[in-house]
């Protein structure tokens, strides 16, 4: 009973130790926004000091004397190493960076990756059967499998032929 939970909106579970630990604990900045909110005791109030605690802690992070990547960072990088005319799989890019259970993390950090400068070639990610599952995120829907069939990759019916041997497996391909 150490852990105090707090009901947020729709009834939703959230302790207030993981509250903390999503607010990246290690940073001065993400202690004293979960210690304000926990004197709030206000659902609202943790909610938004969590999440300017975590921003903060994100940037934290990502300044250049620290050299200190975010997953999604490492993600992006791994990504950027794919050749032309190569795919891979969001688990194989998990597995990698050692984090085999973390495929759908990785699906997440592809959506974001239109963003991203420089370019990441998010197209040759695929899942784990060859699908083109995060082709909903490109605009037009089309665009993911026009890219790879102008890398040379042939595609039907939302799947990549011969998957297999135009798969690039990191693990293999680079070392750690």
């Amino acid at each position: 009973m150490g852990e105090q939970s707090i009901i947020l909106g729709s009834g939703y579970r959230k302790s207030k130790a993981i509250e903390a630990r999503n607010a990246e604990r290690n940073t001065e900045k993400g202690k004293k926004m979960i210690k304000k909110a926990k004197k709030k005791k206000s659902v609202a109030g943790v909610r938004k000091n969590a999440a300017v605690a975590k921003k903060a802690a994100v940037k934290a992070t990502q300044t250049p004397e620290n050299k200190s990547y975010t997953f999604f960072q490492n993600v992006y990088e791994v990504a950027r190493l794919i050749p032309r005319g190569r795919v891979t799989s969001y688990g194989a890019i998990a597995k990698y960076l050692g984090s085999g259970r973390s495929a759908r993390l990785v699906g997440y950090a592809m959506n974001d990756a239109g963003r991203q400068v420089p370019h990441v070639p998010a197209h040759r990610v695929l899942n784990r059967n060859g699908l083109l599952t995060g082709k909903h995120h490109f605009n037009p829907p089309g665009l993911m499998q026009k890219l790879l069939e102008k890398e040379g990759i042939k595609v039907k019916k939302d799947a990549v032929i011969d998957f297999k041997t135009v798969f690039w497996d990191p693990l293999q391909e680079l070392s750690l």
